[in-house]
């Protein structure tokens, strides 16, 4: 046990913990600990219960056996009423973005700060000013989703995931959608937020280079367990070779075992609330608090997929933008802290 970790209560921790995809479990006896300011990758082929993973953590899976610890929540203990308040410790970023595409960036994030308890309008114009010149948009406010490039919506998610200032971020092939320049940006943002903050990072991942070029621990899934392994060059390189005939399966959609959990995931993902489920990709979010909020993107219900929901694309000129929230471009000069 270094320093750190004899003075630091973990942020996360299972203890031979059994991971379930629906009632099915894919992966035994997990022991994981995660302490604040690290960066931990899981890796592993596809249907091997890396996303399963990540869904206990945040609670829409239940734990199958074992214990488990996230943000000071006894996962085997956990009532419902308690998720949201789980959540809003946490901070989630999606490959797909997860935006609610009827409303500007600004309302995109308004709508999360609302969603959880915010209730000063001045006090949200100057959280939401901050968090998009910590990921530089702050010119982009007023801006519809369907306006901006792969790479600035992700920027806008991780905004989303870092407004309540969450102890964790959990991001799920955040960079898989882009290209490779634009991914390193993001993943420099992200090791950025990691670093300044001291915010712990779990991302599952199946870029074998981020491994190398973002140094943290690795937990890599396998045969049902998910243990630690030493990232030296050998292991890497075998790693590389493993996932070549993998990655083609998975542009196909064809999952490397019979649960294909990863290949299936949304179609399994319990169908929530889209005001419950736009304020988990934020980590945050009461259903009974927002469920008002959530009357334009009705929607968007049909497009929910696990931790957030997609509403339409509507049109909306700048000038309309504008009227929604007058502070928007205008009062976000100053604050530049996470």
């Amino acid at each position: 046990m270094n320093e750190q970790e004899a003075t630091q209560k973990p942020v996360i921790s299972f203890k031979g913990a059994d991971i379930l995809n629906g009632e099915t479990p894919v992966i035994y006896g997990l022991d994981m600990e995660v302490f604040p300011g690290q960066l931990v990758y899981i890796i592993g082929k596809v249907g091997t219960g890396k996303t399963s993973i990540i869904r206990t953590m945040t609670a829409e899976n239940r734990l199958g056996g074992g214990s488990a610890t996230v943000c000071g929540y006894d996962l085997s203990k956990i009532r419902p009423k308690e998720i949201p308040y789980l959540r809003r410790r946490l901070g989630v970023v999606f490959q797909d973005f997860q935006l609610l595409m009827d409303r500007t960036v600004w309302d995109n994030l308004k709508f999360v700060l609302q969603s959880t308890g915010w209730k000063d309008r001045d006090a949200m114009v100057q959280r939401i000013s901050a968090v998009l010149e910590a990921v530089g948009m702050l010119t982009k406010a007023h801006k519809m989703p369907h306006q901006l490039s792969g790479g600035e919506q992700q920027r806008i998610a991780i905004a989303r995931a870092i407004l309540n200032e969450p102890e964790l971020i959990i991001a799920d092939e955040p960079t898989g959608n882009l290209d490779s320049e634009t991914a390193e940006e993001i993943l420099q943002l992200m090791r950025n937020i990691n670093r300044e903050k001291g915010t712990a990072i779990v991302m599952v991942t199946h870029n074998r280079s981020i491994c190398e070029r973002f140094r943290g621990r690795i937990f890599e899934t396998r045969d049902e367990a998910c243990t630690e392994i030493t990232p030296s060059e050998e292991s890497i390189s075998i790693y590389t070779e493993d996932f070549e005939s993998d990655e083609l399966a998975e542009m196909a959609g064809v999952g490397t075992d019979a649960a294909g959990e990863e290949a299936v995931a949304a179609e399994e993902a319990p169908v929530a609330g889209e005001a419950e489920k736009a304020a988990e990709a934020a980590g945050t979010g009461d259903p009974s608090d927002s469920e008002d909020l959530a009357c334009e993107g009705e929607e968007a219900a049909s497009s929910e997929i696990a931790g957030s929901a997609i509403a339409p694309e509507t049109s909306t000129s700048d000038d309309e933008v504008h009227s929604a929230d007058p502070e928007g471009e205008g009062s976000q000069e100053e604050s530049g802290s996470f």
